[in-house]
Formats: structure tokens, C-alpha cells, sequence
């Protein structure tokens, strides 16, 4: 019976040839090197944070003496890498309404202003104590954000008025309209007195916006691990942001929702309600892992 020849053996001593993989996959290896945010850990996240702030904030505030609209373009940046520093990877679906448009967005934790804000053009609405807080406050600062009182009732038409003219002026407004922090389980009722600005804006629009943080380290996120991101009551920043730096890769996703007028609803609660009824479906979904259409 004939044999089929036996393979050629290499010499004594010799290396045995390595098959290299096929060349798409080498390709996709190569992408997800490069594209794919690794967990950084405390140290090296306090570093990254530490090289783009030296970099960056003296950068703006130079910029914004001399070049204001190229110091618009750093906030952004600085969101990005920031994000980046604390293992977040953010994806976004739907396109953000640019011209005076107010977003509305659940909220989860201090870590939505970093990532709203790298994706987002806008200046955020925050309560009085974000300005009190190391970093956050610098973030929101290079944002403009407009600081509201809310258990001072006297003020809220002078907040009002200010969120109305940035968005006469053609600026857009990110708002969390629960005016608090979530779990992350359930999204809270959203304030219709927080959208009182609209009235004084005849032209805007306003976009809902779902936030979710779906996966760590590439895996669904589990609702225990959900909370250890939330940032709910009076928890300290500094040692929450240490303990979310220790979790790994988180991944973040965005979805924009076609705006709306606010003159093609009955009332301001009526808008409240539709917004509040985008974002909660979405949310659901997103953290289930079943996206659904944009609505």
C-alpha cells in the first residue's frame, strides 16, 4: 500500500516554522490594540489625568483670551482623555441637534460629565456644590456651566433666565431634569419646572438623551456592579473615583433622540412626559443588551 510521503523534518536545533494567521485577522488583532481602552489602575489613571490637565487647561485658558473659538474645541479633548484615563470607552448612536438645542439626560453619576461632555457641544446646568468639588468642578467650568440653587425656590427664575438666554444666543444646554444622581437601576421622575427656560426660548429645541453604562472588562454589567458606579446622596468623590478606577474597562453608550419643538406639545409637563418615556425605554434596553430603534 502506498504511503503518503511523511513531512520533511527540520534539522536538529532548528526553530519550527510558525504559521502566521490569516491577514484579516492580523488586521483586527491590530485594531482592537489600538482602538480598545485598557484598565488602567489608581495609579496610571491619576497619571493620565495629571498629563492631560497640565496640558490642557493652560491651553484653554490662553486660548479663550486670544482664540475663542479654538479653545471651544479643548473641552471636549480633555473629556475624552480623561474618559480614557479611567478605562471608559464610549460609544455613540444618533446624531447630536446642534443650534440651540437643550439636552436632556438621565444621571447616574459625576462620571456622566465627563462622558456627555466629550461627546456633546453644550453647557451643563449643575446644582451649587458641583462647583465646590476638586476636578469636577474644573470640568464644569471649562463647560460654563449655569449653577442652580434648587432648594432656594427665589432663584429659580433668575436660573431660568440664564439656561433661556444661552439658548437664544445659539447655545446648547445639557440638563438633568431628576435633579439628582440615580442608582443606575431605576431612572427618577424628571422635574417639569426644570425645563421653565424653554418659555423664554421660542426657537430651541430639545433632544432626549439616554446614558447607560452597559459592560465591564467586555461583560454585561450586572446590577451590583452598576451600583458601584452610581454616585448617589453624599458620597465623598475622591474615594468613589479610586474605586471606579480599580473596576477595569467600562463601556459607556450614548443615544441621541430626534428633537423635538417644545411648541408640538400641550404643556411643559407634557414634554416632560415624552422625554422622560424615550430615555427610560432606551435605558431599559441598553442595560438589558437589547437596543432598540431611536424614538
Amino acid at each position: 500500500m502506498l504511503r503518503p510521503p511523511s513531512p520533511a523534518r527540520a534539522p536538529a536545533g532548528a526553530a519550527m516554522p510558525v504559521t502566521p494567521p490569516p491577514a484579516p485577522a492580523r488586521r483586527a488583532r491590530r485594531r482592537a490594540r489600538h482602538q480598545s481602552v485598557r484598565p488602567a489602575g489608581p495609579v496610571a489613571s491619576l497619571a493620565g489625568v495629571l498629563a492631560a490637565t497640565s496640558t490642557l487647561v493652560p491651553a484653554f485658558a490662553a486660548l479663550k483670551r486670544v482664540a475663542p473659538a479654538a479653545s471651544a474645541r479643548i473641552p471636549p479633548l480633555y473629556c475624552s482623555l480623561l474618559a480614557r484615563a479611567l478605562g471608559v470607552e464610549i460609544a455613540l448612536s444618533g446624531t447630536p441637534a446642534t443650534g440651540a438645542v437643550l439636552y436632556v439626560s438621565n444621571h447616574l453619576s459625576w462620571l456622566d460629565i465627563l462622558v456627555l461632555g466629550a461627546r456633546l457641544d453644550g453647557d451643563f446646568v449643575a446644582k451649587h456644590e458641583v462647583g465646590q468639588m476638586a476636578l469636577v468642578n474644573l470640568l464644569a467650568n471649562l463647560r460654563d456651566t449655569i449653577y442652580v440653587e434648587r432648594e432656594r425656590r427665589g432663584r429659580s427664575a433668575t436660573q431660568a433666565s440664564e439656561v433661556a438666554e444661552r439658548l437664544r444666543t445659539g447655545r446648547n444646554v445639557i440638563l438633568f431634569p431628576e435633579g439628582t444622581s440615580n442608582d443606575g437601576v431605576r431612572i427618577l421622575p424628571f422635574k417639569s419646572t426644570l425645563f421653565a427656560g424653554l418659555d423664554r426660548a421660542p426657537g430651541a429645541r430639545v433632544q432626549p438623551v439616554t446614558l447607560a453604562y452597559t459592560h465591564l472588562n467586555g461583560l454585561p454589567l450586572t446590577r451590583n456592579r452598576l451600583l458601584e458606579l452610581a454616585w448617589i446622596g453624599d458620597m465623598e468623590l475622591a474615594p468613589h473615583a479610586l474605586d471606579m478606577s480599580r473596576l477595569g474597562r467600562v463601556r459607556a453608550e450614548i443615544v441621541c433622540h430626534p428633537p423635538v419643538r417644545p411648541a408640538d406639545f400641550a404643556d411643559r409637563k407634557a414634554l416632560t412626559r415624552h422625554c422622560h418615556g424615550a430615555i427610560t425605554a432606551c435605558y431599559r434596553n441598553l442595560v438589558r443588551g437589547e437596543p432598540e430603534p431611536l424614538q
